[in-house]
């Protein structure tokens, strides 16, 4: 129904955000290019879905500094004060408190978690020569021996750590498939757990950093994914744990 009255080439189910008094179930459409970014809808109860407002960097940011469970309603409304240097102190009446709906800070922890978590196997998804990005039809799954190594995964977002990697380290790369960045430099080192299960048939990869998130791959097969079922909270306690 999403993808009929919203025209998309496909929807995804992204997961489920649990608050406190309620849960927020996400899905993704998606267009042409799969690169693009995503167009992204919330539902309280698999029913009635809303479109959420694309992310912005102000967006991210303001979200980044709110501590706490998600409550489970979009209206709430959560008061950040803003940094004042020492001379406004003195003026408790000027302060400004900046209010942040509880959507806005879902829209931001959205893009958060697609942008550190979000991947895909190497080689399923293909760039052509004009710039779009499409589904490989020749992508037959990774063995499973490349399957337990973090370089046969990519971020599905904009690549940084790819800019930065030198010719000589790019000789070796297929700019058709080869445009994103690898999880094998992901920082903290160890924020990924590789798993098999059902006796090597299914590698089960599940991220330290942002908890609940879990993906599956069937070796040499084109069954892949990614959901999450959290709080919305990043474990900023990550670095400790290693």
């Amino acid at each position: 129904l999403l993808r009929r009255d919203y025209r998309f080439e496909r929807v995804w189910f992204w997961g489920r955000i649990q608050g406190l008094r309620g849960a927020y179930y996400i899905a993704e459409g998606l267009g042409a290019d799969l690169a693009a970014p995503r167009s992204r809808l919330y539902s309280l109860n698999c029913v009635e879905w809303n479109l959420l407002p694309p992310a912005s960097g102000e967006m991210v940011a303001q979200a980044e500094a709110l501590k706490g469970r998600f409550q489970g309603d979009p209206s709430f409304e959560y008061e950040l004060a803003e940094a004042k240097g020492e001379d406004d102190e003195k003026l408790p009446e000027d302060k400004q408190e900046v209010v942040i709906k509880e959507e806005i800070r879902l829209v931001a922890t959205i893009e958060q978690i697609d942008k550190a978590v979000g991947i895909i196997p190497r080689g399923s998804f293909v760039k052509t020569p004009l710039g779009p990005v499409h589904e490989n039809r020749n992508f037959e799954g990774l063995s499973l021996t490349e399957a337990k190594k973090l370089s046969s995964y990519f971020h599905l977002a904009e690549p940084v750590n790819l800019k930065n990697k030198t010719l000589l380290e790019k000789a070796d790369l297929d700019p058709s498939t080869d445009f994103l960045d690898s999880l094998e430099h992901d920082i903290p080192k160890g924020s990924w757990t590789v798993q098999l299960e059902k006796g090597g048939m299914v590698v089960v990869l599940r991220s330290l950093l942002w908890l609940g998130l879990t993906f599956y791959h069937v070796p040499m097969t084109k069954q892949y994914g990614y959901v999450y079922f959290g709080t919305g909270e990043k474990n900023l306690d990550l670095p400790f744990m290693l």
